[in-house]
């Protein structure tokens, strides 16, 4: 039996309200909450929330000057659809590339990497 179940994520930034913004268009969420500091993002899978930090840096990924402090894998349908909606809504495309072919590495409006992969990438990991 486990001792806790995950309640948020939690992303680090400078700008929680447009780093909200952008999760929520991505993920088809809800701000459920919103303040200067802090802002709550509901998306089916559960709650992801941005908190302001003083003096944020953007990850330098995959240079580790500023390590990276989240990553999170997507599975898209399409590469190139998921990759111009995520770029639309405020996401860069990284410098970085390892198997485009398959997976997408992405910036959120923080900087924070994200992938955008196809669904057979999971069929090992999700059983």
């Amino acid at each position: 039996m486990a001792v806790a179940h995950l309640g948020s994520i939690t992303l680090d930034c400078d700008d929680p309200s447009t780093l909200a913004a952008f999760w929520r268009d991505l993920l088809d969420g809800e701000i459920t909450y919103s303040s200067e500091k802090f802002v709550a993002v509901k998306i089916p899978q559960g709650m992801l929330t941005m908190m302001r930090v003083p003096d944020h840096r953007e990850p330098s990924w995959p240079a580790s000057a500023v390590p990276k402090q989240i990553h999170f894998d997507l599975v898209v349908a399409d590469l190139d659809a998921g990759e111009a909606e995520a770029v639309r809504l405020g996401a860069r495309i990284a410098s970085e590339q390892f198997a485009p072919e398959r997976c997408r590495v992405l910036l959120d409006p923080a900087g924070h990497p994200f992938c955008l992969c196809l669904p057979q990438n999971f069929a090992k990991i999700g059983g």
